[in-house]
C-alpha cells in the first residue's frame, strides 16, 4: 500500500510581507500569524465567562432566598435563612438552638413541601438545618 502525502499549496505572499522579511533579514509572517489573536464569537465568550463564574447556580440560590422570604412565615424567615444548595440538599442556617428545635420538630415538613411545590422535588430533595 502506497500513501501519498500532499503538501498544502504555498500561500501568496504580499509585497508588504516580502519587503518586511527582506528588511528584517528573516520572514516572521508564519510566527506572526500563529500568534495572532483570532476573533471569537461574543456569545461563546460570554457563555464561557458565565459558566466559569457559575452564574446559573448563583441565580438559583438567589431565587431560593427570594421564594423562602415570600412563602414562609416571617417569624421563621427572621431566624432562619437558606445558605447553600448542594446535590439536592438545602442547607439552612438558624440563629439559635431553640429556633432550630422549633423548626425541625414542627415546621420542617411544611417548609420542604412549600419549597418542593415551588421548585420541584428534583431540585430540593431534603433540608438540613444547623445553627450558624
Amino acid at each position: 500500500m502506497v500513501i501519498y502525502l500532499q503538501m498544502p499549496p504555498p500561500k501568496k505572499v504580499s509585497a508588504r510581507q516580502k519587503v518586511l522579511a527582506q528588511w528584517r533579514g528573516v520572514d516572521l509572517a508564519p510566527i506572526e500569524t500563529a500568534k495572532a489573536i483570532r476573533a471569537r464569537d461574543a456569545g461563546k465568550v460570554v457563555a464561557k465567562v458565565l459558566s466559569d463564574l457559575k452564574m446559573d447556580s448563583r441565580r438559583a440560590d438567589i431565587e431560593i432566598v427570594k421564594v423562602w422570604n415570600e412563602l414562609l412565615d416571617p417569624n421563621i424567615t427572621a431566624h432562619a435563612q437558606p445558605h447553600n444548595l448542594h446535590k439536592g440538599t438545602l442547607f439552612v442556617n438558624v440563629d439559635s438552638s431553640s429556633w432550630l428545635s422549633e423548626i425541625v420538630r414542627y415546621r420542617r415538613k411544611e417548609i420542604l413541601d412549600r419549597l418542593q411545590h415551588s421548585f420541584g422535588k428534583n431540585l430540593i430533595q431534603k433540608i438540613s438545618f444547623r445553627v450558624g
